[in-house]
């Protein structure tokens, strides 16, 4: 099952390759991962796509994620009402009459193009993961020369109990 696993860690040198390091021994598979600042300065916000096999390698994983040194918080908000995000860049090739056609199928997505020329379109999407899926299959046959994603980032909508593992942030 794919859980969504966010952590607050202190903004340091090595603190991705530890964490992603830890994973690998304990063979979890990140499916996508990002990492950015946060509201607090010296602290970043990770997002993780990890999936896991049951609940209670979902224990182990949320352990083993707080005993890390610089971790601060660490939340499962797979099942809780999130606001979840993900950008791709998708370049498509094609001449100069196929640039209509596509404009007709990425403006339901709310899609732009973001660089045009004489045989492509970057195109810029974000939305949830399943969104991006579906524009990526419409372009498919266009023929898609290069894409990148992000990986999803999330948090949770509103107010809502945090239920949080937690280390003591004294001893950070």
């Amino acid at each position: 099952m794919k859980r969504i696993i966010t952590a607050t860690v202190q903004d340091r040198s090595g603190v991705l390759n530890r964490i992603t390091g830890m994973l690998h021994k304990r063979q979890f598979n990140i499916d996508s991962i990002s990492v950015g600042n946060s509201e607090t300065e010296g602290l970043s916000k990770m997002t993780f796509v990890v999936d896991v096999s049951d609940h209670q390698k979902l224990e182990q994983l949320t352990k083993q994620l707080n005993k890390q040194i610089d971790v601060i918080k660490v939340s499962d908000i797979t099942d809780k009402a999130i606001v979840a995000r993900e950008l791709a860049l998708i370049k498509v090739g094609g001449s100069g009459h196929f640039h209509a056609e596509i404009q007709g199928i990425i403006a339901p997505f709310r899609a732009s193009v973001i660089d045009v020329s004489k045989d492509s379109l970057t195109i810029q999407i974000t939305g949830k993961p399943d969104k991006i899926e579906a524009l990526i299959l419409l372009l498919r046959p266009y023929g898609i020369k290069e894409l990148t994603r992000t990986g999803i980032t999330a948090f949770l909508r509103g107010k809502q109990p945090h239920h949080v593992t937690e280390i003591n942030s004294s001893s950070v």
